[in-house]
């Protein structure tokens, strides 16, 4: 049995697996591996009375440390969220396989074919905090793609995360793949976190979920490629031509839904000529519905508002709070996400295609709407069947990483004894 308290030791040999495992996976068929996503689907709603009592442990252990109600709703699991994660599980199981597909293929006057095909990366490293389902969603989408995958949850969801892993391994196993194709780390311990950060030979691109505190950490001490965001500022612009209505559905769905996701709208932004109509409708909505408005000066006469600080801008949340200001326009909206919002997601809510137009083109965010509440910022709505996370960068990945984004390509080059002259 593998020594737990030598971590070292420990997570080499999980490396070691998971490299060995991800040869053999770049070439298992497709068929084997929607299989095992079937399989491991049935499993968990087979199973799921013993994945809801160990998510229940695991409340108890996140309420004695302290965790926040919007933490603790990011950790809770119910019927409706593992049905939830099956349906992801079968869901990635029917997409189109990714590992092989042509992306562009053309021939040279030198005689030689050239084509470009997805390949899978190879080893991924999953850390992740709090939210259980990410252990089926990430295991799920690296199998899909073709990689092996460790899996680091949050020491407040281990027996959860445990629980689900189980059913992964059924159905790896029932597909006969190598059941060190998804390794989940075995301990609470930080070193083991800190060992995957500096596992160069093992791992071949990080993924962290979670806070600041995890993402900054793993982009600072990473020797292995990272695809992260630090954090999800999502702002909502209200244009002077926006529907009252929908201003009103939008903002408090993207708001009140659920709080602490990392698609949650943070920050209010509503044009100067709409301030004392729309804009004072949608604050004393929010306000009715338990949401905390950090208003500036000009929003702060409406009853029940707190006065903003500077920290209020560029903040996120996770919680029922919101920060919310008054703008001259389109492009003084536009100069606020520049300078404080994280290029997440950021909506604009108008009815002028003119105003929308220019929000799409000049601002860079990793996810623009128009007139769509920001909860949208999700895999599973996007059609991917769930995502790994959400890349705010600008290399390889960007938006929901779902699989064919877990891929990297190769070039097959063939001729006919076709020499160089």
């Amino acid at each position: 049995m593998q020594d737990m308290t030598d971590i070292p030791a420990l997570m080499a040999a999980i490396g070691a697996r998971a490299r060995a495992a991800a040869a053999e996976l770049s070439h298992a068929p497709a068929e084997g591996r929607a299989q095992a996503l079937t399989v491991a689907a049935d499993a968990l709603w087979r199973t799921r009375e013993a994945v809801l009592a160990a998510n229940e442990r695991d409340m108890a252990f996140g309420r004695e440390k302290g965790l926040s109600d919007a933490m603790l709703d990011r950790l809770h699991l119910d019927e409706a969220r593992v049905a939830a994660m099956c349906d992801g599980l079968r869901a990635i199981a029917a997409q189109e396989d990714p590992v092989g597909k042509v992306m562009a293929e053309w021939d040279q006057p030198s005689g030689i074919h050239i084509r470009r095909v997805r390949t899978p990366l190879g080893v991924i490293g999953v850390i992740y905090e709090s939210r259980p389902n990410v252990t089926a969603d990430a295991g799920a989408l690296c199998l899909k793609s073709g990689n092996a995958v460790i899996l680091r949850g949050g020491s407040e969801s281990l027996h959860s995360s445990t629980a689900i892993h189980a059913a992964l391994v059924e159905g790896l196993r029932a597909a006969g793949l190598p059941e060190a194709a998804i390794q989940l780390v075995p301990t609470r311990d930080r070193e083991a976190v800190s060992a995957m950060l500096a596992m160069t030979d093992s791992i071949d691109v990080i993924v962290p979920r979670g806070g600041k505190g995890l993402v900054g950490l793993v982009q600072k001490e990473a020797r292995v490629p990272v695809f992260a965001h630090l954090e999800g500022i999502v702002h909502i612009y209200v244009d002077k031509d926006a529907d009252p209505v929908k201003a009103l559905d939008v903002i408090l769905n993207a708001k009140t839904r659920r709080t602490g996701i990392c698609g949650a709208a943070e920050c209010l932004l509503i044009h100067r000529d709409i301030a004392d109509t729309i804009g004072q409708g949608v604050i004393r909505a929010l306000l009715n519905a338990g949401v905390e408005v950090r208003a500036d000066a000009e929003l702060l006469s409406i009853d029940g508002t707190v006065a903003a600080t500077e920290d209020d801008w560029g903040r996120e949340y996770l919680d029922s709070i919101i920060a919310a200001r008054v703008v001259d326009d389109v492009d003084a909206a536009i100069q606020h996400i520049r300078l404080y919002g994280s290029q997440h997601t950021d909506c604009i809510l108008t009815e002028d295609p003119e105003a929308a137009a220019r929000f799409f083109e000049r601002l860079d965010s990793a996810i623009l709407m128009h007139n769509a509440s920001t909860q949208f910022a999700d895999g599973g709505e996007f059609g991917m069947g769930a995502e790994i996370g959400i890349a705010t960068g600008k290399l390889h990945a960007r938006g929901p990483v779902g699989a064919e984004q877990l891929t990297s390509f190769k070039y097959l080059v063939t001729g006919d004894g076709t020499i160089r002259g």
